[in-house]
């Protein structure tokens, strides 16, 4: 687990008025937890958006509120839909022995290196992201998964082939482990499926599944991170963005 940390500071500036706080290079924030009361924050947008960044919605973040300490997750984040600058940012404080559920990425390895595509062949990716449970301290940013043994359309990848961490495991304990991660197409089958769309296919890298949509925990639309296309873009806060 990486150490991520961000400075905060309390603030006054409420309502209509945070127009002009992020006019002067601050994102407004809200700070809250099980067992406290929520706290107006702010911080610089560039220091935000690095962190953001980097920690996504799984990776935990010690935040320095007027020189006191607390371990949080990014809950969510509100976006501008086309600046896609930070606009509001939400952060639910954690306990280090709290068992967490949050959602990681799945990363596939090898890419290149398999017999499938040595042979001309597609590997598409299915499933982007799951939801995991641990403790802070025990949370991966990201599962890994090696497609180099895929050689044919009929191999794929599940999420039984992933090895978790220890003391990482499904949130959903009744998770169906059949679901597919990543299959193997040939080039043509997509091309087909291209036509037969009338051309309104994505590109063969851009393919998804429908359940490889992102799916993030009271976020936004996510794209892994702020300032561009990612794996981890919150969907809209519950938290009002002008608190």
């Amino acid at each position: 687990m990486n150490d991520f940390t961000l400075k905060l500071d309390e603030r006054s500036t409420t309502g209509k008025k945070v127009v002009s706080l992020r006019g002067d290079g601050f994102v407004p924030s809200v700070v809250y937890g099980a067992n406290d009361a929520p706290i107006s924050t702010q911080s610089l947008s560039v220091e935000t958006a690095k962190v953001a960044h980097a920690a996504g919605k799984h990776s935990p973040i010690t935040l320095s509120i007027d020189g006191k300490k607390k371990l949080a997750i990014i809950k969510s984040i509100d976006l501008h839909p086309v600046k896609r600058h930070i606009r509001h940012i939400a952060f639910h404080t954690i306990n280090q022995n709290d068992v967490i559920t949050t959602e990681v990425p799945i990363h596939l390895t090898g890419i290149g290196e398999s017999e499938a595509e040595k042979a001309g062949l597609v590997v598409l990716q299915a499933i982007e992201h799951v939801e995991i449970k641990a403790k802070p301290a025990s949370l991966p940013e990201a599962l890994e998964l090696s497609i180099v043994d895929l050689a044919s359309t009929d191999d794929k990848l599940t999420l039984a082939d992933i090895t978790l961490p220890k003391n990482v495991e499904f949130a959903d304990l009744e998770q169906d482990l059949d679901l597919v991660v990543a299959n193997v197409y040939e080039p043509s089958a997509l091309q087909a499926a291209n036509d037969a769309a009338g051309g309104d296919a994505e590109d063969e890298s851009e393919v998804t599944a429908d359940n490889g949509a992102d799916t993030p925990q009271d976020s936004q639309a996510e794209e892994s991170r702020p300032g561009g296309k990612s794996q981890d873009e919150p969907k809209q806060s519950n938290v009002d963005a002008n608190k």
